[in-house]
């Protein structure tokens, strides 16, 4: 069960650590992890099934979602696999791959179905099931319902004649959701029927009119079974370009600081600049692809300096102050 110590607050703490942003979504998610695993603790106590809230993130591409449900597998130490909507679809075996998803699972608790039984899986691109867009073997609403059954609870054999119970799983499910918010915009009655009073807190009435609801999944194209299946929702805003600075800079495993402990083991000290954060974040804004980019351009412009200093023994410090200029090399006074 749950570390008595891990609580939403201290979860909330522990992922600050290494996911940027996203303060909302963090807590949303803290909560029902929290409230999961006190729910499997309720249950094995005193012998009463498990109603299970799985979580459903909503929000554009590079945004963290796979990022936060890693780094809280690893928090609670608990087993943790991913998956695509898009590869269910893709397969005329559906079940066959839902198991494997569990053999995964199974995989990263070495071997230990019951350890399995308590982690993490999350199924990104799950928008895509809506059942329009490019052809597939399955119609997206089959996987959803081909998904009902393990999302709720379930026994699953496996290929080696072992069984994964899902019951204490928690699923995660993820997506861009890509229009959405234009459903949620002409959604225009919100809950201004409800009768208000000046005691009611008009930030709680405007957090509900703001938030997904059911219809508005069904609209989208999810099966009203299939959303019961997710009752807690949690929204990704798109990272502006602080956002993603912060990302390169802040984390315990930022970018900045893996090269900087590279160039260290080398002997020379990496310094980049404010001014060169901003502009890789404007180049991954403009790629529209969230944050997913940034190793790729932060390494293009480390990559042809690192390509030459391990040979050059003399150098000090590599000082970027641009991406778009020769970084400054400063080298050690001969003896």
């Amino acid at each position: 069960m749950l570390d008595p110590t891990l609580t939403p607050v201290r979860i909330v703490r522990m992922l600050d650590e290494y996911v940027i942003g996203q303060d909302e979504a963090k807590r949303i998610v803290a909560v029902a992890v929290f409230a999961h695993f006190a729910k499997l603790a309720r249950a094995a106590r005193n012998n009463v099934p498990v109603v299970k809230s799985n979580v459903l993130l909503i929000g554009p591409s590079g945004t963290g979602k796979t990022l936060l449900c890693e780094t809280l597998s690893k928090i609670l130490g608990v087993p943790f696999a991913t998956a695509e909507a898009t590869s269910l679809a893709q397969t005329q075996y559906v079940n066959d791959e839902i198991e494997a998803i569990l053999q995964r699972l199974v995989d990263k608790a070495g071997g230990d179905v019951a350890k399995a039984g308590t982690g993490i899986v999350f199924i990104d691109e799950i928008d895509k099931l809506k059942g329009t867009g490019a052809p597939s073997r399955l119609s997206g609403e089959s996987v959803q319902h081909a998904l009902l059954k393990i999302m709720e609870g379930a026994q699953v054999k496996l290929a080696n004649g072992s069984y994964v119970d899902t019951t204490g799983i928690l699923f995660v499910c993820g997506g861009a959701f890509v229009g959405l918010d234009d459903i949620i915009k002409s959604q225009t009655h919100g809950y201004a029927f409800i009768a208000t009073t000046r005691s009611d807190s008009q930030k709680i009435l405007d957090r509900l009119n703001s938030r997904v609801k059911p219809t508005d999944l069904f609209t989208y194209g999810l099966i009203p079974e299939f959303t019961g299946r997710l009752p807690i929702v949690a929204r990704f805003d798109e990272l502006k370009r602080d956002t993603l600075v912060r990302i390169m800079t802040e984390p315990r495993d930022a970018l900045y600081t893996q090269f900087r402990d590279i160039f260290a083991s080398i002997g020379v000290d990496l310094v980049v600049e404010p001014r060169v954060f901003e502009q890789v974040a404007e180049l991954a804004i403009e790629y529209k692809t969230g944050a997913r980019s940034l190793r790729g351009l932060f390494e293009e412009l480390i990559s042809p300096v690192l390509y030459r200093i391990p040979d050059e023994r003399d150098i000090r410090t590599v000082r970027f102050s641009s991406m778009f200029a020769e970084p400054v090399i400063e080298r050690r006074s001969a003896a």
